[in-house]
């Protein structure tokens, strides 16, 4: 389901986001749409994301997801509608990378949250995901790769 995670210190990486805040079930809905909107200032900038898209979820999911969509960028950008600047921060995380359709999602993160706790690493309810292949390149979802990154303390 995930490789075996490890313990790494990211760098910090400037993002064009939107920040959101929607009912799980919701998703979908305000997703692709937020996608668009990005590209579409950065396209306007004449930016391109210099990685790939993530979603930075700033506490564990409630009745809502309170997160950020984005992607990373060479540099900061000119706020627009709801892109802004924002950063993905310079953190220890326990990083794992799942393969398989979005829905195993439910079960991944799960999974590395076990593993966070019995190997005694104190939890922020932070994370992030980072989506490594894109849906519309890769034909079956059993293919999707979606990097794991649990901010530790």
């Amino acid at each position: 389901m995930i490789t075996t995670p490890e313990v790494i210190t990211t760098n910090e990486v400037i993002t064009a986001a939107i920040p959101l805040v929607i009912p799980g079930r919701d998703m979908p809905k305000y997703m692709d749409p937020a996608i668009q909107e990005i590209i579409s200032v950065l396209t306007a900038q004449g930016m391109h994301p210099a990685g790939p898209m993530f979603s930075y979820h700033h506490r564990r999911p409630s009745d809502t997801f309170e997160f950020e969509i984005g992607f990373p960028v060479s540099k900061a950008i000119k706020p627009e509608g709801r892109v802004i600047n924002s950063t993905l921060p310079a953190v220890n995380v326990v990083r794992s990378v799942y393969q398989g359709p979005y829905e195993g999602l439910a079960q991944a993160w799960p999974a590395l949250q076990n593993w966070v706790r019995a190997n005694g690493h104190g939890e922020t309810g932070k994370f992030w995901e980072s989506y490594l292949n894109n849906p519309s390149e890769v034909k079956d979802p059993k293919d999707y790769r979606t990097e794991l990154n649990w901010i530790v303390g």
